[in-house]
């Protein structure tokens, strides 16, 4: 594996929106929810080569549909918020592909969500010495 492979970071957080309980009583306790959670063993974004040599970090925000069954509909996929860097927005969409995910729950059964998925893309040298 390349060093540019394992420096591009998939980071999810809970960024998938309940939207609470809606038009039921207020006894009844808000739903829980499970945002979908990446299985991919490695990243499958590949951080640019050139980018990586010049140590251009930056973080893309992909919006992301996931089925019920933990595939992403690459149809549906959104840039949410550049990273600034055509290239590294270019990489984070190119791996949505190969993205696999443990669904969403909502109340322990699988549902569909729309959510977003940070992807940093970070340099381990820059990292490691606070900058440079």
């Amino acid at each position: 594996m390349s060093r540019a492979s394992i420096a591009a970071v998939l980071l999810l957080v809970g960024c998938s929106r309940d939207p609470g309980p809606m038009g039921r009583g207020s006894e009844d306790p808000a739903p829980r929810f499970e945002a979908p959670v990446l299985i991919n063993p490695e990243s499958p974004v590949r951080y640019p080569e050139d980018l990586f040599v010049q140590r251009i970090e930056g973080t893309t925000v992909l919006r992301l549909f996931v089925d019920e069954r933990g595939a992403v509909l690459p149809e549906s996929t959104r840039l949410a918020e550049s990273s600034g860097f055509a290239a590294l927005d270019s990489a984070a969409l190119g791996g949505v592909a190969d993205m696999r995910f443990a669904p969403a729950r909502r109340n322990g059964e699988v549902v569909a969500t729309v959510f977003l998925q940070p992807v940093q893309f970070r340099h381990p040298e820059r990292s490691r010495s606070g900058g440079l």
